[in-house]
């Protein structure tokens, strides 16, 4: 649940040199009169409300929250172009995990990952990094002129403040790097104008978020020492390890050692797992010591029809229980290979059509007189079989804090210590000093002891490979955005052996071209700024 109180009414004047197939993309305010710097600035609190709006760039799209009516971003409807929403599609629709019923545009090209450079909902997240990006830019450089005068308490909060606001900078370009490689790239030097912004390379970008993280970790408040779903030492830590754990495919070198230098960091601070596999889900998971970074919702004060509202709206249909909300929209749901991966199959749904399975992370629900296992029509939300692990409810089965029957108060987390204890195993499985085999089954089995209830679950040194945590993080993880990077990371996203129902647009599923382990840049950027390239593979 959000602890933190958005400004809505707050609007950076930016502007980002780009456009998309969604129409010119000049992020400006809908009313240049109602938000400058010298009237959005007026004062000293006047600062953490601009720091919130980066912070909610990433929950909502708009300035009114509601989900409609005055967008951030001109030219894209404010609920569809939810930056969570398309963060999560992207990284997930186009996995093992999930699968999407809709007929909107092109949504169904993701997870046949048969998608091109002129696709709306690449565009839309696109769209949304760089808007983050910008208003980042504008708040450090705003931040810095302030800085020249300001002293006592005020200098040390605006200190601490720019480095937040580094941090989220750094946050949105790990997602271009991730996604797309090889970026526009602007920052608080490039002062809002005409330009054409220069292309990065995504070696140098990688070794700009390092820098950058490095540099700003110190000024961050200690690992569980900030306002709740903010920025600290712990996120810093789990930013730079993820960086580093992900460096192969990035920039061709093996960081795994100094990805086990930042575990060791996070796992050594003050986070705990929770006792509940389930609680890190529920609306009142604020509470819960094992989220690092959370994107907070809240039913009350943070209304949007994408970010969480989405997640759980569109994963309920067919008979599925609410769950805290007022209805399904019947769109996205697992297929087979999901459930597969905790031993489930279609018969074990006889008699209970809401299944947990013995591995307590598996929350499935399948009618078998009403659902059918395998999906030969990916438009019919009941083929495949429902998740219900995000739930609008709070863990002792109470209403949701700040309860309302559409909008969600279900955080997002976005680092859970659950997925550092997998990230220690993996770095030392691929050769990254620091960390020990011992040790990592131990963590490995941690998880396993708490999704079990007992030692029951838990796994020998020598079932401890690379292909089990693949298999174990789709457990652990799933759902919750890691999935697309990780098949990259283990070399199975596209061209690899590994294939699932319906990917390359085959039921059975196919191996698809290997350029497709980056998105292309959208069209009307590529066209628009000239010291942009293609990815390869994508029509120039």
């Amino acid at each position: 649940m959000k602890k933190i109180k958005i400004s809505y009414l707050l609007m950076l004047v930016a502007t980002v040199l780009l456009s998309s197939c969604l129409g010119d993309l000049d992020v400006t305010p809908i009313d240049p009169n109602d938000a400058t710097s010298n009237n959005v600035f007026k004062d000293e609190a006047a600062y953490k409300e601009a720091l919130a709006k980066i912070y909610a760039s990433y929950a909502i799209s708009g300035q009114d929250g509601g989900g409609g009516g005055n967008p951030d971003i001109a030219g894209i409807d404010e609920n569809f172009g939810n930056y969570l929403r398309q963060y999560w599609g992207l990284q997930q629709l186009s996995t093992d995990e999930a699968i999407i019923a809709w007929d909107d545009a092109t949504i169904k090209n993701f997870h046949w990952q048969t998608w091109a450079p002129n696709d709306v909902f690449i565009a839309a997240l696109y769209s949304r990094i760089f808007y983050t990006v910008t208003i980042a830019n504008e708040f450090i450089r705003n931040v810095d002129v302030a800085l020249e005068g300001a002293t006592g308490t005020f200098e040390a909060d605006l200190q601490a403040y720019k480095a937040e606001a580094r941090f989220l900078r750094a946050f949105s370009y790990w997602h271009a790097i991730d996604m797309f490689g090889n970026v526009p790239f602007i920052t608080e030097e490039n002062l809002p104008g005409a330009f054409f912004p220069e292309r990065i390379a995504r070696a140098d970008l990688f070794t700009y978020i390092e820098s950058e993280l490095l540099d700003m970790e110190a000024s961050l408040p200690a690992a569980g020492a900030n306002e709740y779903a903010r920025a600290d030492r712990g996120a810093a830590w789990m930013l730079l390890a993820k960086l580093y754990l992900n460096a192969e495919v990035y920039t061709g070198t093996d960081r795994n050692t100094d990805a086990l230098t930042y575990i060791n960091q996070v796992i050594g601070a003050t986070y705990s797992l929770e006792t509940t596999y389930e609680n890190v889900f529920r609306a009142d998971n604020n509470l819960s010591n094992e989220i690092i970074f959370p994107l907070a919702f809240d039913g009350t004060n943070t209304q949007q029809y994408g970010g969480m509202t989405f997640l759980l709206h569109a994963s309920n249909g067919g008979g599925m229980p609410l769950n805290g909300i007022d209805g399904g929209w019947g769109g996205i749901r697992a297929i087979q290979d999901l459930p597969a991966k905790f031993g489930l199959s279609a018969s074990d749904f006889a008699s209970d059509s809401e299944f947990t399975t013995a591995d307590s992370r598996g929350m499935f629900f399948f009618d078998p007189s009403s659902w059918t296992w395998d999906i030969s029509n990916v438009g019919a939300f009941t083929e495949g079989v429902g998740v219900t692990k995000f739930k609008n409810i709070s863990s002792d089965g109470s209403p949701a804090p700040n309860a309302h029957p559409t909008f969600v108060s279900t955080d997002f987390p976005v680092f859970r210590l659950g997925d550092a204890y997998l990230m220690y195993a993996e770095a030392v499985l691929r050769g990254g000093s620091g960390g020990d085999a011992a040790t990592a089954l131990g963590y490995v089995n941690d998880l396993r002891e708490r999704a079990y209830g007992d030692a029951s679950g838990n796994i020998t040194s020598g079932e401890l490979t690379l292909d089990f945590i693949l298999e174990e993080r789709g457990r652990e993880l799933y759902w919750e955005g890691h999935r697309r990077t990780d098949l990259v990371r283990f070399g199975q996203f596209t061209d690899g052996s590994y294939v699932w129902e319906w990917k390359g647009n085959v039921q059975a599923g196919t191996a698809t071209d290997s350029y497709r382990d980056l998105y292309p840049i959208p069209s009307n950027d590529l066209n628009a700024n000239p010291n942009l390239v293609q990815n390869d593979g994508y029509p120039q």
